[in-house]
């Protein structure tokens, strides 16, 4: 299958040193980035497989395989690296994936077969394309030493970074198709079943008390995501934890133990999806049961779990001594005898269920404990060096060394005595996902982070035998919800006494979400033990309140002249004064949808964006007609004198290329998003070139001279003015600016 448009390559490079690194060296780079990720699509049989869901609720592989070409466009054109798209249709239908909220949520509607991806092909065309472009702009673009957040070669980087990222969940996902449509590529190797030892016990192992200081610093010479800036320091108290990652063949002591079929040893959400997904095993074992495989789209039916255990005589091979040969092991490409010393791959859910059935007191590793599993750390001042990825020797499986999981002993362990903290499989922790303090996202990639931090996702640390570049970093956080598979898997922890206070994190901010509202977030540690609990550092999160919903919806329907009213009827003026056309407008920050409603008087597509959950459910409801009464019992009910047809809402944290253009953009909530810059960013693209920007600030902090230091290369302001509006009892004043294309 013709899927390459460079070499195939199954050795990864280290990542760039930003203070010292060549135009050359980041093409070698890019280059080994864009080969890795295309040669794991050879491991499918044929063409058919790309369109193939191997996940319910993930994509057919022929959107991961687009999807870091069009980001790496879409990152360009948003760091003004490049003028034009190659593709902007490609660019739109491979720019967002899926995010599922729960195990059992809908699939989404691109993964039905009515659906029209396109040819193979074209796509192998649009990547090459896309290469050739990335080359050009390396080549042109003039290095300045060291690169760092602000240089326009971070949008570069992170293309690279998010590529190796996929190549990780990618590989997952192609793990998860039916063996018959996958074949292993020539120079695919896997590790070893077996170390020199095998694996007799893990022992607990004890550590002191100590302080951690957790976060990269700023100005450290190699890329890292928004989440990995900052810091967090506590006191770690005393415990223990296992020496090795649990194995396959201590799972199977629970699996064997009726583990799977015991509701007291799961926690009330992980109950819930064994009894959905009717789990038996861990995901990657393979039984002769028919169990539900949990694939997508055409495959929903299908089992991996179909080995033939009778011989050619007809004669059982199983009996209770070798009961634990029943199972095989999915590796990537290949069924193989199950490697009884190798790491379990689990999620969380599963991992909690086996501490439980465990006994009293044990439970996951925080994340601040593993940073004191770690060992004595090199100082970042040495620079990348200090970092397990750039150093010349790794004793880890990481960075592909091998093409599977090893031994849990088969490299040595860190000088605290604990091995494979880094590599061979990810770790879930018990830590909530949240940002360190002082927690800023990039503009280029405002929710790479951020919409995870909602208590619903967990920390995973370590790396896997497949994570490369940032991936296999000392300062990597990563996360996943907890139903979610990855190549992960747990080691236990306890402490010494069963009253304890962890320096644990645990997000207690109440998030909503569209169309199921508030579930609360647990902290899923024994009841005795004391945790950190801290508010989200997703700024929607916090402002996504009932108190503030309640507040804006008496500001917005209890108001003749409110602030939307107001913005909304100077930008009627300004539309006339300069003649733009009433076919369409997009309106960031719609809140309750007072705004969005006035335009409908005007236009006749009316597109009303907003990204806290709370605020768009009561826009929603008095679209359908609804009344809302409040906590006073004033009711909200919409008015005859609108066109609630003409509007669509829509929930999103940043704008991506399905917003299209429109003839009036209207910005109206710089002062309540994580990054103003990120919502400017684009405004030049979805404005038609005859259409005008209006940016409202109701507290006056967004005018003109600050605007135009990020919008001053393609807009221009044409107007700059205050308007008074009515808030309760007072008027007050915003600063509203009009702009169009230069």
């Amino acid at each position: 299958m013709d899927v390459l448009t460079g070499s195939k390559v199954f050795s990864s490079l280290r990542p760039l040193n930003l203070s010292t690194c060549t135009k050359q060296d980041i093409i070698d780079y890019f280059n080994n980035s864009y080969d890795l990720n295309e040669s794991l699509f050879l491991g499918l049989r044929d063409e058919s497989a790309m369109y193939k869901c191997p996940d319910r609720l993930r994509l057919p592989l022929i959107f991961y395989y687009g999807h870091t070409a069009a980001v790496y466009v879409n990152k360009l054109m948003l760091a003004g690296l490049i003028k034009e798209r190659p593709n902007l249709h490609f660019e739109t239908m491979f720019e967002t994936g899926v995010d599922e909220m729960s195990w059992d949520d809908t699939e989404n509607y691109r993964m039905g077969g009515s659906y029209k991806w396109p040819a193979l092909h074209e796509v192998v065309e649009y990547r090459r394309t896309v290469r050739s472009i990335i080359l050009k702009v390396i080549e042109s673009t003039k290095l300045e030493l060291p690169i760092n957040m602000e240089s326009p070669w971070w949008a570069l980087l992170m293309g690279m970074e998010h590529e190796r990222i996929h190549l990780e969940t990618s590989s997952v996902l192609i793990r998860q198709l039916p063996i018959e449509i996958v074949v292993r590529p020539e120079g695919w190797k896997y590790g070893p079943t077996k170390s020199d030892c095998a694996v007799k016990g893990n022992k607990m192992v004890s550590m002191n008390s100590k302080h951690v200081t957790l976060g990269k610093p700023l100005e450290f010479p190699s890329y890292g995501w928004d989440n990995e800036y900052g810091s967090y320091s506590c006191k770690v108290p005393s415990f223990e934890a296992s020496q090795y990652l649990i194995t396959n063949a201590e799972f199977y002591e629970f699996v064997n133990d009726g583990g799977y079929q015991t509701a007291d040893l799961w926690t009330e959400e992980g109950w819930r999806w064994v009894q959905y997904r009717k789990a038996l095993h861990p995901t990657f074992w393979i039984c002769d049961q028919g169990c539900k495989s949990g694939c997508g789209g055409k495959l929903a039916n299908y089992s991996h779990c179909k080995i033939n255990f009778i011989n050619s005589n007809g004669h059982e091979l199983i009996n209770e001594k070798t009961k634990c040969n029943l199972y095989k092991l999915r590796v990537m490409f290949d069924l193989i005898d199950m490697p009884w010393d190798w790491p379990v791959e689990v999620n969380y859910l599963e991992a909690k269920a086996f501490c439980k059935w465990k006994g009293p007191g044990y439970r996951l590793p925080i994340e601040a404990e593993h940073h004191v599993m770690r060992g004595v750390q090199l100082p970042t001042s040495m620079g990348p060096e200090c970092d397990i990825i750039f150093q010349k020797e790794i004793h880890a499986n990481i960075n592909l060394y091998y093409g599977s999981s090893t031994p849990v002993n088969l490299f040595p362990p860190t000088k605290a005595g604990f091995y494979d903290v880094f590599g061979n499989v990810w770790e879930w922790m018990e830590d909530h996902f949240n940002g360190l303090s002082e927690f800023h996202s990039h503009f280029l990639y405002d929710d790479f982070s951020s919409p995870c931090f909602d208590g619903k996702h967990n920390v995973i640390l370590g790396g896997s035998w497949i994570s490369t570049g940032d991936e296999a970093s000392r300062f990597a956080r990563y996360a996943f919800r907890r139903h979610f598979f990855q190549h992960c898997g747990f080691r236990l922890a306890r402490n010494p006494t069963m009253e304890a206070e962890l320096p644990a994190i645990f997000v207690e901010t109440d998030v909503f979400v569209l169309g199921s509202g508030v579930q609360a977030n647990e902290v899923l540690i024994d009841n005795n033990t004391t945790v950190h609990l801290t508010e989200s550092k997703n700024l929607t999160y916090n402002y996504d309140t009932v108190e503030k919903l309640e507040g804006i919806l008496e500001l917005e329907f209890g108001f003749r002249d409110c602030f939307a009213a107001v913005v909304v009827n100077l930008c009627t003026n300004y539309c006339n004064y300069y003649q733009v056309a009433a076919n369409s407008v997009v309106h960031l920050g719609t809140a309750t949808g007072r705004g969005a409603f006035e335009l409908s008087k005007r236009f006749n597509k009316v597109l009303g964006i907003e990204s806290c959950g709370r605020l768009l459910d009561a826009a929603l409801k008095l679209q359908n007609g609804d009344e809302i009464i409040l906590k006073d019992r004033k009711i909200i009910k919409l008015s005859d004198d609108y066109n609630p047809n003409r509007v669509i809402f829509k929930q999103l944290t940043w704008v991506p290329n399905e917003v299209d253009s429109h003839d009036l953009t209207l910005v109206t909530h710089l002062h309540r998003v994580q990054n103003p810059k990120a919502w400017l960013a684009r405004l030049w693209e979805i404005t038609k070139l005859e259409g005008i920007v209006v940016i409202a600030s109701p507290e006056r902090e967004w005018n003109k001279e600050r605007l135009k230091h990020f919008l001053h290369h393609r807009l221009t302001c044409v107007s700059n003015e205050e308007v008074t509006y009515q808030e309760k009892d007072e008027l007050k004043s915003a600063v509203v600016t009009i702009w169009r294309h230069q």
